[in-house]
Protein backbone atom coordinates (compact mmCIF):
# COMPACT_ATOMS: atom_id res chain seq x y z
CA UNK A 1 0.00 0.00 0.00
CA UNK A 2 1.28 3.57 -0.70
CA UNK A 3 0.75 6.67 -2.17
CA UNK A 4 1.33 6.51 -5.61
CA UNK A 5 0.39 10.55 -6.99
CA UNK A 6 -0.33 13.59 -5.03
CA UNK A 7 -1.66 16.91 -7.52
CA UNK A 8 -2.49 20.23 -6.59
CA UNK A 9 -4.79 22.70 -8.79
CA UNK A 10 -4.96 26.61 -7.82
CA UNK A 11 -8.98 27.08 -8.17
CA UNK A 12 -10.31 30.55 -8.35
CA UNK A 13 -13.76 31.48 -5.90
CA UNK A 14 -13.93 35.30 -6.34
CA UNK A 15 -16.78 36.54 -5.69
CA UNK A 16 -17.92 40.62 -5.34
CA UNK A 17 -17.91 40.35 -1.27
CA UNK A 18 -16.21 41.79 0.90
CA UNK A 19 -16.03 41.85 5.00
CA UNK A 20 -14.53 44.42 6.73
CA UNK A 21 -10.78 43.64 6.02
CA UNK A 22 -10.25 42.14 2.81
CA UNK A 23 -12.76 41.24 -0.74
CA UNK A 24 -12.74 38.03 -2.43
CA UNK A 25 -12.65 39.09 -6.14
CA UNK A 26 -8.90 38.05 -6.59
CA UNK A 27 -9.78 34.51 -3.93
CA UNK A 28 -7.85 31.45 -4.57
CA UNK A 29 -7.78 27.96 -3.08
CA UNK A 30 -5.73 24.90 -3.65
CA UNK A 31 -7.35 21.77 -4.38
CA UNK A 32 -5.42 18.39 -3.90
CA UNK A 33 -5.78 14.77 -4.69
CA UNK A 34 -3.62 11.79 -2.33
CA UNK A 35 -3.80 8.53 -5.40
CA UNK A 36 -3.11 5.37 -3.76
CA UNK A 37 -2.76 2.11 -4.76
CA UNK A 38 -5.64 0.83 -2.74
CA UNK A 39 -8.10 -0.20 -5.52
CA UNK A 40 -12.00 -0.24 -4.86
CA UNK A 41 -14.58 -1.20 -7.42
CA UNK A 42 -12.18 -0.94 -10.48
CA UNK A 43 -10.45 2.37 -9.16
CA UNK A 44 -7.56 3.67 -6.94
CA UNK A 45 -8.86 5.24 -3.73
CA UNK A 46 -8.23 8.70 -4.35
CA UNK A 47 -8.55 11.56 -1.17
CA UNK A 48 -9.51 15.17 -2.14
CA UNK A 49 -9.07 18.54 0.04
CA UNK A 50 -8.87 22.10 -0.05
CA UNK A 51 -7.81 24.90 1.96
CA UNK A 52 -10.70 27.34 3.73
CA UNK A 53 -11.83 30.42 2.18
CA UNK A 54 -10.11 33.54 3.30
CA UNK A 55 -6.75 32.11 2.78
CA UNK A 56 -5.01 31.94 -1.19
CA UNK A 57 -4.46 28.98 -2.86
CA UNK A 58 -0.87 27.36 -1.56
CA UNK A 59 0.07 25.73 -4.76
CA UNK A 60 3.58 26.62 -4.61
CA UNK A 61 4.27 25.31 -0.73
CA UNK A 62 2.71 22.40 -1.83
CA UNK A 63 4.25 21.69 -4.54
CA UNK A 64 7.87 22.74 -4.14
CA UNK A 65 8.00 21.02 -0.33
CA UNK A 66 5.29 18.89 0.83
CA UNK A 67 4.52 16.89 -1.73
CA UNK A 68 8.20 15.81 -2.64
CA UNK A 69 8.69 14.82 0.97
CA UNK A 70 5.41 12.55 0.97
CA UNK A 71 6.51 10.62 -2.02
CA UNK A 72 10.02 10.57 -1.43
CA UNK A 73 9.26 8.60 1.36
CA UNK A 74 10.03 5.16 1.73
CA UNK A 75 6.23 3.39 1.93
CA UNK A 76 6.19 1.48 4.72
CA UNK A 77 6.99 4.46 6.63
CA UNK A 78 4.08 6.13 6.20
CA UNK A 79 1.84 3.24 7.24
CA UNK A 80 -0.10 1.87 10.59
CA UNK A 81 1.39 -0.53 12.88
CA UNK A 82 -0.37 -3.09 11.31
CA UNK A 83 0.37 -2.39 7.36
CA UNK A 84 -3.18 -2.12 6.78
CA UNK A 85 -3.97 1.96 5.90
CA UNK A 86 -2.40 5.10 5.49
CA UNK A 87 -0.76 6.57 9.06
CA UNK A 88 -1.92 10.22 8.88
CA UNK A 89 0.29 11.16 11.60
CA UNK A 90 3.27 9.54 10.00
CA UNK A 91 2.31 11.65 6.86
CA UNK A 92 2.21 14.32 8.98
CA UNK A 93 5.16 13.73 10.12
CA UNK A 94 7.36 13.26 7.00
CA UNK A 95 5.49 16.76 5.57
CA UNK A 96 6.75 18.42 8.56
CA UNK A 97 10.53 17.07 8.09
CA UNK A 98 13.25 19.98 7.89
CA UNK A 99 10.60 22.17 9.27
CA UNK A 100 11.47 24.57 12.00
CA UNK A 101 8.74 25.33 15.12
CA UNK A 102 6.92 28.84 15.23
CA UNK A 103 6.46 30.53 11.91
CA UNK A 104 2.80 29.52 11.69
CA UNK A 105 1.85 30.86 8.39
CA UNK A 106 0.51 29.78 4.98
CA UNK A 107 3.06 26.43 5.52
CA UNK A 108 -0.03 25.75 8.11
CA UNK A 109 -2.57 25.95 5.13
CA UNK A 110 -0.43 23.69 2.82
CA UNK A 111 -0.04 20.99 4.90
CA UNK A 112 -3.83 21.38 6.22
CA UNK A 113 -4.73 21.04 2.82
CA UNK A 114 -2.78 17.28 2.33
CA UNK A 115 -3.69 16.50 5.31
CA UNK A 116 -7.46 16.77 4.84
CA UNK A 117 -7.12 14.14 1.63
CA UNK A 118 -4.92 12.06 3.41
CA UNK A 119 -7.72 11.60 6.07
CA UNK A 120 -10.64 11.20 3.26
CA UNK A 121 -8.16 8.37 1.67
CA UNK A 122 -8.06 7.08 5.50
CA UNK A 123 -11.68 6.62 5.52
CA UNK A 124 -12.37 5.08 2.39
CA UNK A 125 -9.94 2.54 2.25
CA UNK A 126 -11.19 1.60 5.62
CA UNK A 127 -14.53 1.60 4.28
CA UNK A 128 -15.85 4.45 6.95
CA UNK A 129 -17.29 7.93 6.72
CA UNK A 130 -14.51 9.93 8.30
CA UNK A 131 -16.46 10.61 11.37
CA UNK A 132 -17.43 7.14 12.06
CA UNK A 133 -13.54 6.45 11.91
CA UNK A 134 -12.97 9.47 14.36
CA UNK A 135 -15.39 8.17 16.97
CA UNK A 136 -14.09 4.85 16.75
CA UNK A 137 -10.20 5.49 16.78
CA UNK A 138 -10.58 8.79 19.29
CA UNK A 139 -13.66 8.60 21.17
CA UNK A 140 -16.16 5.96 22.66
CA UNK A 141 -17.18 4.57 19.27
CA UNK A 142 -20.87 6.68 18.71
CA UNK A 143 -20.99 9.72 16.55
CA UNK A 144 -23.57 11.96 16.54
CA UNK A 145 -24.31 12.51 13.31
CA UNK A 146 -27.02 15.22 14.00
CA UNK A 147 -24.66 18.37 13.62
CA UNK A 148 -25.54 22.11 14.38
CA UNK A 149 -24.67 24.28 11.52
CA UNK A 150 -25.05 28.15 11.14
CA UNK A 151 -24.86 30.30 8.11
CA UNK A 152 -22.74 32.80 7.44
CA UNK A 153 -23.40 35.79 5.58
CA UNK A 154 -24.17 39.40 5.80
CA UNK A 155 -21.02 40.69 3.36
CA UNK A 156 -20.71 43.87 2.33
CA UNK A 157 -22.14 43.72 -1.43
CA UNK A 158 -21.51 47.15 -3.57
CA UNK A 159 -25.08 48.97 -3.00
CA UNK A 160 -26.30 46.63 -0.74
CA UNK A 161 -28.84 47.77 1.68
CA UNK A 162 -30.96 46.93 4.49
CA UNK A 163 -33.69 45.45 2.61
CA UNK A 164 -31.49 42.99 0.69
CA UNK A 165 -29.88 42.35 3.72
CA UNK A 166 -33.01 41.43 4.88
CA UNK A 167 -33.86 39.34 2.08
CA UNK A 168 -30.66 37.65 2.66
CA UNK A 169 -31.11 36.33 6.27
CA UNK A 170 -34.61 35.34 5.58
CA UNK A 171 -33.61 33.39 2.86
CA UNK A 172 -31.67 31.58 5.61
CA UNK A 173 -34.33 31.38 8.01
CA UNK A 174 -36.53 29.82 5.78
CA UNK A 175 -34.12 27.27 4.59
CA UNK A 176 -34.14 25.75 8.06
CA UNK A 177 -31.49 27.63 10.02
CA UNK A 178 -31.70 29.03 13.33
CA UNK A 179 -28.57 31.05 13.75
CA UNK A 180 -27.75 33.70 10.89
CA UNK A 181 -24.39 35.99 11.14
CA UNK A 182 -23.54 38.80 9.50
CA UNK A 183 -20.28 41.40 9.10
CA UNK A 184 -19.99 44.31 10.82
CA UNK A 185 -16.75 46.90 11.37
CA UNK A 186 -16.90 47.78 7.12
CA UNK A 187 -19.05 50.63 7.74
CA UNK A 188 -19.33 52.95 10.99
CA UNK A 189 -20.79 51.61 14.34
CA UNK A 190 -24.30 53.56 13.77
CA UNK A 191 -24.80 51.99 10.39
CA UNK A 192 -24.22 48.87 11.73
CA UNK A 193 -26.19 48.71 14.80
CA UNK A 194 -28.56 50.12 11.95
CA UNK A 195 -27.94 47.03 10.04
CA UNK A 196 -28.13 44.75 13.48
CA UNK A 197 -31.27 45.57 14.52
CA UNK A 198 -33.09 45.42 10.97
CA UNK A 199 -31.91 41.66 11.01
CA UNK A 200 -33.19 41.68 14.78
CA UNK A 201 -36.55 42.24 13.91
CA UNK A 202 -37.59 39.34 11.64
CA UNK A 203 -36.10 36.88 13.64
CA UNK A 204 -38.46 34.68 15.44
CA UNK A 205 -38.65 32.53 18.51
CA UNK A 206 -35.68 30.25 18.99
CA UNK A 207 -33.90 32.33 16.08
CA UNK A 208 -30.27 33.99 17.15
CA UNK A 209 -28.01 36.50 14.83
CA UNK A 210 -24.26 36.84 15.20
CA UNK A 211 -21.79 39.41 14.03
CA UNK A 212 -18.50 39.22 12.71
CA UNK A 213 -15.99 42.19 12.42
CA UNK A 214 -13.15 40.09 11.14
CA UNK A 215 -10.33 41.63 12.98
CA UNK A 216 -11.17 44.98 12.09
CA UNK A 217 -10.86 46.78 15.72
CA UNK A 218 -8.51 48.28 18.06
CA UNK A 219 -9.12 48.09 21.42
CA UNK A 220 -11.05 51.08 21.86
CA UNK A 221 -13.33 50.40 18.62
CA UNK A 222 -13.77 46.81 19.99
CA UNK A 223 -15.05 48.20 23.20
CA UNK A 224 -17.11 50.71 22.05
CA UNK A 225 -18.94 48.57 19.67
CA UNK A 226 -18.91 46.10 22.52
CA UNK A 227 -20.62 48.17 24.72
CA UNK A 228 -23.63 49.51 21.91
CA UNK A 229 -24.06 45.36 21.18
CA UNK A 230 -24.74 44.62 24.60
CA UNK A 231 -28.44 45.63 24.36
CA UNK A 232 -28.98 43.27 21.98
CA UNK A 233 -29.37 39.15 22.02
CA UNK A 234 -26.10 38.48 20.19
CA UNK A 235 -25.58 33.88 19.56
CA UNK A 236 -22.05 36.01 19.73
CA UNK A 237 -19.63 38.76 18.86
CA UNK A 238 -16.88 37.22 16.69
CA UNK A 239 -12.76 38.71 16.22
CA UNK A 240 -12.88 41.82 16.90
CA UNK A 241 -9.30 42.37 17.34
CA UNK A 242 -6.30 41.24 15.43
CA UNK A 243 -6.39 37.25 16.03
CA UNK A 244 -2.92 37.29 17.67
CA UNK A 245 -3.92 40.50 20.26
CA UNK A 246 -4.84 38.36 23.29
CA UNK A 247 -4.52 41.41 25.51
CA UNK A 248 -7.33 42.92 23.51
CA UNK A 249 -9.71 39.98 23.39
CA UNK A 250 -9.26 39.90 27.15
CA UNK A 251 -9.90 43.44 27.84
CA UNK A 252 -12.76 43.10 25.71
CA UNK A 253 -14.03 40.27 27.70
CA UNK A 254 -14.58 42.44 30.67
CA UNK A 255 -16.68 44.64 29.55
CA UNK A 256 -18.86 42.72 26.96
CA UNK A 257 -21.02 40.45 28.85
CA UNK A 258 -22.20 37.66 26.03
CA UNK A 259 -20.34 35.26 24.01
CA UNK A 260 -17.57 36.29 22.03
CA UNK A 261 -15.90 34.05 19.35
CA UNK A 262 -13.00 33.52 17.89
CA UNK A 263 -9.75 31.26 16.77
CA UNK A 264 -10.63 30.61 12.82
CA UNK A 265 -7.11 32.95 12.13
CA UNK A 266 -5.01 30.20 14.31
CA UNK A 267 -2.90 27.93 12.85
CA UNK A 268 -1.70 26.04 15.63
CA UNK A 269 -1.65 24.34 18.83
CA UNK A 270 0.54 26.72 20.33
CA UNK A 271 -1.42 29.85 18.99
CA UNK A 272 -4.39 28.28 20.29
CA UNK A 273 -2.94 27.56 23.62
CA UNK A 274 -1.82 30.96 23.83
CA UNK A 275 -5.64 32.37 23.23
CA UNK A 276 -6.59 30.14 26.05
CA UNK A 277 -3.75 31.10 28.37
CA UNK A 278 -3.61 35.04 27.73
CA UNK A 279 -7.13 35.80 25.80
CA UNK A 280 -9.31 35.83 28.62
CA UNK A 281 -11.59 33.26 27.18
CA UNK A 282 -14.37 32.17 28.87
CA UNK A 283 -15.32 28.54 29.10
CA UNK A 284 -18.96 28.89 30.29
CA UNK A 285 -19.65 31.18 27.48
CA UNK A 286 -17.55 31.45 24.61
CA UNK A 287 -17.06 29.78 21.67
CA UNK A 288 -13.81 28.27 19.39
CA UNK A 289 -13.33 28.54 15.51
CA UNK A 290 -10.22 26.73 15.01
CA UNK A 291 -10.53 25.52 11.72
CA UNK A 292 -8.61 22.29 10.58
CA UNK A 293 -8.27 22.62 7.05
CA UNK A 294 -5.83 25.87 7.92
CA UNK A 295 -3.95 24.98 10.68
CA UNK A 296 -1.91 21.91 10.17
CA UNK A 297 -5.09 19.70 9.60
CA UNK A 298 -6.89 17.25 11.59
CA UNK A 299 -3.44 16.17 13.35
CA UNK A 300 -2.67 19.13 14.72
CA UNK A 301 -6.45 19.80 15.38
CA UNK A 302 -6.55 16.74 17.61
CA UNK A 303 -3.52 18.10 19.90
CA UNK A 304 -5.66 21.39 19.90
CA UNK A 305 -8.84 19.32 21.72
CA UNK A 306 -6.50 18.15 24.18
CA UNK A 307 -5.13 21.36 25.35
CA UNK A 308 -8.36 22.33 25.40
CA UNK A 309 -9.41 19.63 27.83
CA UNK A 310 -6.33 20.18 29.45
CA UNK A 311 -7.55 24.06 30.39
CA UNK A 312 -11.26 22.91 30.91
CA UNK A 313 -12.70 23.51 27.69
CA UNK A 314 -15.43 21.40 26.11
CA UNK A 315 -15.00 20.41 22.93
CA UNK A 316 -19.03 20.77 22.37
CA UNK A 317 -17.24 25.09 22.82
CA UNK A 318 -15.83 24.62 19.36
CA UNK A 319 -17.80 25.54 16.14
CA UNK A 320 -15.16 25.67 13.25
CA UNK A 321 -15.03 28.11 10.68
CA UNK A 322 -14.55 27.39 7.14
CA UNK A 323 -17.99 25.59 6.26
CA UNK A 324 -16.89 22.59 4.66
CA UNK A 325 -17.39 18.87 5.16
CA UNK A 326 -14.04 18.02 7.15
CA UNK A 327 -15.30 20.27 10.13
CA UNK A 328 -18.99 18.03 9.73
CA UNK A 329 -17.20 15.27 9.96
CA UNK A 330 -15.29 16.30 12.90
CA UNK A 331 -17.61 17.55 14.57
CA UNK A 332 -19.64 14.23 14.44
CA UNK A 333 -17.23 12.14 15.07
CA UNK A 334 -15.20 14.19 18.23
CA UNK A 335 -18.15 15.47 19.40
CA UNK A 336 -17.58 19.58 18.79
CA UNK A 337 -20.44 22.17 18.86
CA UNK A 338 -21.36 22.73 14.76
CA UNK A 339 -19.96 24.25 12.11
CA UNK A 340 -20.38 26.89 9.92
CA UNK A 341 -22.05 27.11 6.17
CA UNK A 342 -22.15 29.37 3.87
CA UNK A 343 -24.99 28.71 2.11
CA UNK A 344 -24.70 30.64 -0.84
CA UNK A 345 -20.66 31.24 -1.21
CA UNK A 346 -17.69 29.72 -1.84
CA UNK A 347 -19.14 26.66 -3.85
CA UNK A 348 -18.90 24.31 -5.04
CA UNK A 349 -16.33 23.90 -2.17
CA UNK A 350 -18.57 24.35 1.19
CA UNK A 351 -22.07 23.06 1.69
CA UNK A 352 -23.53 19.47 2.04
CA UNK A 353 -23.82 16.29 0.03
CA UNK A 354 -26.65 16.31 -2.52
CA UNK A 355 -30.35 16.15 -0.56
CA UNK A 356 -28.94 16.99 3.15
CA UNK A 357 -31.41 19.93 4.31
CA UNK A 358 -31.12 21.91 7.89
CA UNK A 359 -33.79 21.34 10.17
CA UNK A 360 -34.13 23.78 12.83
CA UNK A 361 -30.20 24.48 12.80
CA UNK A 362 -29.58 21.09 12.57
CA UNK A 363 -28.45 19.10 9.84
CA UNK A 364 -28.28 14.97 9.57
CA UNK A 365 -24.93 13.64 8.06
CA UNK A 366 -25.54 10.48 5.44
CA UNK A 367 -23.28 7.39 5.69
CA UNK A 368 -20.78 8.22 2.82
CA UNK A 369 -17.37 6.91 2.83
CA UNK A 370 -14.35 8.99 3.32
CA UNK A 371 -15.48 12.77 4.35
CA UNK A 372 -18.53 12.36 1.98
CA UNK A 373 -17.10 14.68 -1.21
CA UNK A 374 -18.89 11.90 -3.33
CA UNK A 375 -22.18 12.60 -2.21
CA UNK A 376 -21.70 16.35 -3.60
CA UNK A 377 -22.24 16.41 -7.13
CA UNK A 378 -20.44 19.67 -8.22
CA UNK A 379 -17.66 18.92 -5.92
CA UNK A 380 -16.63 15.78 -7.04
CA UNK A 381 -17.12 16.44 -10.53
CA UNK A 382 -14.47 19.50 -9.89
CA UNK A 383 -12.17 16.58 -7.82
CA UNK A 384 -12.53 14.19 -10.50
CA UNK A 385 -11.56 16.69 -12.98
CA UNK A 386 -8.28 16.85 -10.82
CA UNK A 387 -7.77 12.82 -10.64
Amino acid sequence: MKIVNILESTRFIKSDIRNAYIDFSKMTLSLVAVVTDVIRDGKPVVGYGFNSNGRYGQGGLIRERFIPRILEAESDTLLNDQGTNLDPHKVWARMMTNEKPGGHGERSVAVGTIDMAVWDAVAKIAEKPLYQLLADDYGDGRANTKVFVYAAGGYYYPGKGLDQLKKEMTSYLERGYSVVKMKIGGASLAEDCERIESVLKILGPGQQLAVDANGRFDLHTAVEYGRAMSQYPLFWYEEAGDPLDYALQAELGKVYPGSMATGENLFSMQDARNLIRHGGMRPDRDWLQFDCALSYGLVEYLRTLAMLKEHGWSPKRCIPHGGHQMSLAIAAGLGLGGNESYPDLFQPYGGFPDGVKVNQGYVDLPALPGIGFEGKSDLIQAMRELA
